[in-house]
């Protein structure tokens, strides 16, 4: 693998089994879903173990146990995948890592494929650890490798942020030798027991290791400050890939401006304070949120300095960074745009796939749904989120994983009927196995669809926990009355059929679950091919 040319989710993924990582751990979720597939498909020839997860906490909590037997250990997942694995993220930079645990979390500016544009770098402030943002694809390998020395010599884990643009383009990279894998060992078990006595002890011990952070990042290869003699008028402060837009053009800059480089955080302060004697404007470029622009603002900004970014709307809050919205915060004419993509490229938003189940459902749902005007639909994260849109108009709802089995619990309690929960078969094991439990428990008017594709379709088809049999007898095994338990085949040939059915159980009295099952169109196509192979 010397010398290629791959993704960057692949290349941290590389320095991952560079760095002699034992296993890796995953739930699918774009941008992040490529480190995992590239896991998966060397892991054998490597020798280390590889698993798709039932969600990011318990992947976050499967290589922390692998980390605290001593060995490497890498979790990957995206943005808003670290929301749910938040619980076990923020109390594990308390204990005391023992073999290296490294985050990777992708982020996605502009919400190509995601529900917003959270910004990781405030989580690793908040857990008052490492983060490392590269800003090409050598520094996603680089840094990946060299974050698992640094979890092993401060004993926290250490967050690796890539965004969209990094990790869905390709770029060289020149590999380093493989290291050994580390041999297991036990540490401490008392520094893994958070009881309020030893996590007392241990957060006083984080605490007390940010000054020797602070010193790492600030001498971190991976932050670099040039100052231009000839220009004490503007410096700019660049992160990520950001850095990557503001050399593009700075070159047409005369005087060139002083240039911080930061990918290394918590923040390099003596070389932000060296920048900041040097020059009077500084112009803060960075993909997210304006993390570093706030910190350096403050509440109130530094008398005497002019300091530009997003929250000075320089550059927009929203959305990705560009070459042009960069160009324009440097005050320079945008490039010569030749002819626009949109000229010769159709729109295309996104649409479900001919012969897909869901659009099956969804049209034996809406018939069905038809003498019922009051009736709410909570849609969940999925392919069938796409029932929302145009010719389908088939769900009202769509906010994190799992939340339809809870908010039509919530809705049925508010008084909605009929409350109906459209979940798929992953992300039900993922997020709605316990908001069922709630709902059996208390046996609310409601009704919760289960779209049983059979694969984790939306993000690349990685494989389901549970389709079929085996998915309807955990709905047995929480509690739903056997009565109420349907299935489903969602094709045309069975249309009246499934309308009847859906019927029923919203006149049902209580909670039903219908359970619609058939394997998503791409898979059985994918899987004919192999086969055939």
């Amino acid at each position: 693998m010397t010398n290629e040319l791959i993704l960057g989710d692949e290349a941290a993924a590389l320095g991952a089994v560079h760095a002699g990582i034992s296993a890796g751990y995953s739930y699918p979720g774009t941008p992040a879903s490529e480190v995992m597939e590239f896991l998966v498909k060397i892991s054998k020839k490597n020798g280390f173990h590889a698993h798709w997860c039932v969600n990011e906490k318990v992947a976050y909590e499967e290589a922390l146990g692998v980390s605290f037997a001593g060995k490497r250990s890498i979790v990957s997942m995206k943005h808003v995948g670290l929301n749910v694995a938040a619980d076990p993220f923020m109390n594990s930079s308390i204990t005391r890592i023992n073999g290296g645990l490294v985050v990777l979390v992708a982020d996605d500016p502009g919400m190509h494929s995601s529900q917003n544009e959270q910004d990781t770098r405030y989580y690793a402030q908040f857990a008052q650890t490492i983060c490392l943002e590269p800003s090409s694809h050598q520094e996603a390998y680089d840094m990946t490798r060299k974050a698992f020395d640094l979890s092993e010599s401060f004993h926290i884990p250490v967050v690796i942020r890539m965004v969209t643009r990094l990790a869905h383009s390709r770029g060289r990279v020149k590999g380093a030798p493989r290291r050994e894998k580390n041999k297991a060992h036990r540490a401490a078990s008392q520094d893994w027991t958070l009881l309020p006595l030893n996590a007392r002890r241990r957060f006083a011990a984080l605490v007390e290791k940010q000054p020797m952070l602070l010193k790492f990042s600030q001498g971190s290869p991976f932050n670099s400050l040039n100052l231009n003699s000839k220009n004490n008028k503007l410096g700019i402060v660049a992160s990520g890939i950001g850095y990557n837009y503001v050399m593009e053009s700075a070159r047409d800059l005369s005087p060139a401006p002083s240039v911080l480089k930061i990918c290394t955080y918590p923040l390099p302060r003596s070389l932000i304070k060296e920048l900041m004697e040097h020059v009077d404007d500084i112009l803060v470029v960075e993909e997210g949120y304006p993390f570093v622009e706030h910190s350096i603002k403050g509440l109130f900004g530094i008398k005497g300095k002019n300091i530009s970014g997003k929250l000075s709307r320089a550059l927009p809050m929203t959305g990705e960074l560009n070459p042009d919205t960069v160009r324009k915060a440097m005050n320079l004419e945008p490039l010569e745009i030749r002819k626009s993509v949109k000229d010769w490229i159709p729109a295309r938003p996104p649409q479900l796939c001919k012969g897909c189940p869901h659009i099956d459902t969804f049209d034996a749902l809406n018939k069905a749904l038809r003498d019922y005007p009051k009736a709410v639909v909570f849609s969940d994260i999925g392919c069938y989120t796409l029932g929302a849109l145009p010719p389908y108009h088939a769900v009202d709802t769509c906010v994190c994983m799992g939340a339809s089995v809870s908010m039509s619990k919530g809705g049925a309690e508010a008084g909605i009927y009929p409350s109906v929960g459209v979940i798929g078969d992953s992300t039900f094991i993922h997020s709605g196995i316990t908001p069922l439990l709630d709902a059996v428990s208390s046996d609310r008017d409601m009704t919760v669809i289960i779209l049983d594709n059979s694969t984790v379709a939306m993000t690349g088809g990685q494989p389901t926990m549970a389709s079929g049999d085996k998915l309807e007898n955990i709905v047995r095994g929480l509690g739903v009355d056997l009565r109420h338990i349907r299935r489903i085949n969602p094709l045309k040939k069975h249309l009246d059929e499934n309308i009847h059915v859906i019927r029923e159980e919203i006149e049902h009295q209580g909670l039903s679950v219908i359970i619609a099952l058939r394997p998503c169109i791409q898979e059985t196509r994918r899987r004919k091919k192999e086969k055939k192979k």
